[in-house]
């Protein structure tokens, strides 16, 4: 298929000039219409085991894309992922694996959990000496 740049250069071969004028024309009339957006930000609804039987409801029922299921319900495409991939949120228990994370996340943001404290391993490492290695080594004297 031939690109609007082989056209164009293809019109200049050829002297077409009043063609290159017209294209010339329609390409300022398009600049003049042309709107800069700012991209879409979406705000993600809180998962909800509601929320995750629905996605699971529009995967079976529709062909729709995961993109096109978050757009539609308003949340994360990665969330949609987990939803369907591994069945993540389907329980409303507090203490699964997903649920625990959500609130270690949102416990750190706010400050309230504490930093955990750097493991005291690396000085121990420094203090011990260092270990021989237990296999013979040849030198060149000893031949």
């Amino acid at each position: 298929m031939t690109t609007l740049k082989e056209f164009e250069e293809a019109l200049r071969e050829n002297g077409m000039l009043m063609a290159l004028a017209v294209l010339e024309r329609l390409r300022e009339r398009d600049r003049a219409t042309r709107t800069v957006k700012p991209g879409r930000r979406i705000v993600g609804k809180k998962m909800t085991p509601e929320l995750a039987r629905e996605i699971l409801d529009m995967h079976a029922a529709t062909e729709m894309t995961q993109q096109e299921i978050a757009f539609k319900l308003g949340v994360n495409q990665g969330r949609v992922n987990e939803v369907i991939k591994r069945g993540k949120w389907l329980s409303g228990d507090q203490a699964a694996p997903e649920a625990v994370a959500r609130d270690k996340g949102k416990a750190r943001i706010r400050g309230a959990e504490p930093k955990r404290p750097r493991k005291a391993a690396a000085k121990d490492k420094a203090a011990r000496p260092a270990k021989r290695p237990t296999t013979a080594q040849l030198a060149f004297g000893d031949l």
